[in-house]
């Protein structure tokens, strides 16, 4: 499977589910995205478990919060079933859980809430100062236009998203003080529909991009390293306020802990207005040889 012409339109079908022909069960359908590892990216998963949930909730309705585990690798090569249990339907509050599965085995386990529109008390942590603007930034597909890795160039030309680090980003290479943060901006590399469930889907989607790279910064470890061995073991995410992924986000992130091979990484996502759009938590499993650990 080449690398996309057209990634956004490729996250675009991504996000596009189709209902499960001869059922009346919410059952939904949606392909996997390419992977220079052949694994399905954790990201997909979820956005369509997201998409899934949002097509069995009335329109007053928005995601408010999602708690996922990713239980088994996926496939590239084949479609992913998505499986809606309404679990609840109140005056204010629908729940859903949503089970992603591929050759009858469940690959990804999460549980949605909607909530209507409402009003009550507001505040929110405060964009950080210093930040630069994401113009002034240059574009991954600048900064490894020279090298000749295969996942350079899927990482430069094959997503949907454009994503500039405000630190130097850490594919080949940990400049500067190791330490357990950063920040970085991003956007769909053009415009999106105007549906706000497919916007969150789609943040959804984007938010597992780099959320375990704190901890990789913190100990000098590159994407690339040898032997890395990483993956996303569950995802939380609180959506405070509607946004558009087709416009400038900052996503602050910062790991307070690692230990046991996981580690665990914060983020919180700001739009170029200073509000606070989205909190996410996630605990990655991050392995590397024995050899590299300190003290050996």
């Amino acid at each position: 499977m080449p690398i996309p012409a057209d990634p956004l339109g490729e996250l675009l079908e991504t996000l596009a589910l189709q209902k499960a022909a001869r059922t009346r069960e919410d059952i939904f359908i949606g392909p996997s995205n390419f992977m220079p590892t052949g694994r399905v990216f954790g990201g997909q998963q979820l956005g369509q478990s997201l998409m899934a949930a949002s097509k069995t909730v009335e329109e007053d309705r928005l995601i408010h919060s999602m708690h996922g585990y990713f239980l088994r690798s996926g496939n590239i090569d084949l479609p992913i079933t998505y499986s809606v249990d309404r679990l609840r339907d109140g005056k204010s509050f629908s729940t859903r859980r949503v089970q992603a599965y591929q050759n009858g085995e469940p690959l990804f386990s999460s549980i949605y809430s909607f909530q209507v529109l409402e009003e009550g008390l507001e505040h929110q942590d405060s964009l950080p100062e210093g930040i630069p603007e994401p113009e002034s930034l240059p574009p991954l597909h600048e900064l490894v236009k020279d090298m000749d890795e295969p996942s350079a160039h899927y990482w430069a030309k094959g997503r949907p998203f454009d994503m500039r680090h405000i630190e130097k980003s850490i594919y080949f290479y940990v400049e500067g003080e190791h330490v357990a943060h950063q920040a970085l901006w991003f956007k769909t590399i053009g415009p999106m529909p105007d549906d706000q469930n497919i916007h969150n889907a789609a943040l959804a989607y984007a938010s597992d991009y780099s959320l375990l790279e704190p901890i990789y910064r913190r100990h000098g470890l590159v994407w690339s390293h040898p032997g890395l061995m990483a993956a996303s073991l569950d995802h939380a995410m609180w959506f405070h306020r509607p946004t558009r992924v087709d416009e400038w986000l900052l996503y602050v992130q910062d790991s307070p802990n690692a230990r046991g091979a996981r580690g665990l990484s914060l983020g919180k996502i700001f739009n170029r207005r200073g509000e606070l759009v989205a909190t996410v938590a996630q605990e990655g499993l991050v392995r590397i040889p024995k050899q590299d650990l300190p003290n050996h």
